[in-house]
């Protein structure tokens, strides 16, 4: 049986030329019909560029994805997007997918030459991204990212290199899989276990969390400033093992007793730990009510903190991150 694949189509670099923009049936139109692994339908989606994407728009995208597998029968879905958030989009599609990732495999893909340029990456990617799509191999492994024939788990992929074709990398956990060909019949060699699943979100997601880079000496006021603006919530990137400026300790607290969470993320890798796991004298964030990221890159901890506020406040979003 045919498998089917949806095409949400976003424009940005993959559909770039000089002179025009090719929509998703033109984009499609670049792969010859024996190198398409699946029956491909095509939504053209209004979006912005990758850089400038909004909050809404990936929720969007990942509520129509996850609606795609679960309600439409669809075996795969495949969204191009700009490589600059591409990351946070595949993981936010990864944290809603919900059921749904168990009956299909949502793949992003991307490019980082233009569609006319010469040895334009776009084509390739986006045959790949429909075999793996297309692939049961994948199922269960909810959201990935399929660039240069690597398939990177939702979870640990990142932006590595802004221009070169090998841009993303998951190190330092392993490459999920690489796709083998794109005809029919071919299609996933998976190299690795993918991340266990993140718990079923409950209500809606919050678009409004604040992302600050710590450093040091940073005054507290910066923390309630964004509050004060309206955000529900906040992601610190610290430094280490989670550490943040002793400077920020006591507006944790008031925001913690807000009902603002406060998620505290690192520059560096660091290990799926809580924080009161952590040796004494590190972390003492969490002494006064922050909650760890888990290991979670800071742009992940942020879609992850925005999913866990449709929950609730900080005791939703506490009892989230323990289950990531």
């Amino acid at each position: 049986m045919t498998r089917r694949v949806l095409l949400l189509a976003t424009k940005d670099t993959i559909a770039y030329g000089h002179e025009s923009v090719a929509t998703g049936a033109e984009l499609l139109a670049t792969i010859p019909a024996d190198r398409l692994a699946a029956d491909v339908a095509v939504e053209d989606v209004l979006a912005e560029p990758g850089w400038d994407m909004t909050p809404g728009t990936m929720l969007a995208l990942a509520r129509r994805a996850r609606a795609a597998i679960a309600e439409d029968g669809f075996d795969g879905v495949v969204i191009t997007h700009g490589t600059d958030t591409l990351e946070e989009t595949a993981y936010l599609a990864d944290l809603l997918a919900g059921p749904a990732a168990a009956r299909g495999t949502i793949v992003l893909t991307g490019a980082t030459r233009a569609l006319d340029e010469l040895s334009s990456d776009g084509p390739r990617n986006l045959a790949a991204a429909i075999a793996a799509a297309a692939d049961s191999a994948l199922a269960g492994a909810g959201a990935v990212a399929c660039l240069n024939d690597e398939l990177h788990a939702a979870r640990w992929v990142t932006l590595a290199d802004a221009a070169g074709v090998a841009a993303f990398s998951s190190a330092p956990h392993p490459l999920l899989g690489r796709v083998t060909g794109g005809k029919p019949g071919e299609g996933v060699e998976l190299l690795a276990a993918p991340p266990p699943r993140p718990p079923d979100p409950r209500g809606d997601p919050e678009t409004d969390v604040a992302l600050i880079k710590t450093y040091p000496g940073i005054d507290g006021a910066l923390l309630t400033a964004v509050v004060d603006a309206g955000a529900r919530g906040v992601v610190l990137e610290g430094t280490g093992m989670f550490n943040v400026p002793a400077s920020l300790l006591a507006t944790i607290s008031d925001l913690t007793e807000w009902d603002i969470p406060v998620v505290v993320a690192s520059r560096c890798r660091t290990r799926p730990v809580a924080l009161d796991a952590l040796p004494l004298g590190t972390a003492l964030a969490g002494k006064v009510g922050a909650i760890g990221a888990r290991g979670l890159a800071p742009a992940k901890a942020r879609a992850a903190l925005m999913v866990a506020l449709g929950a609730g406040g900080v005791a939703a979003a506490r009892d989230y991150f323990d289950r990531l």
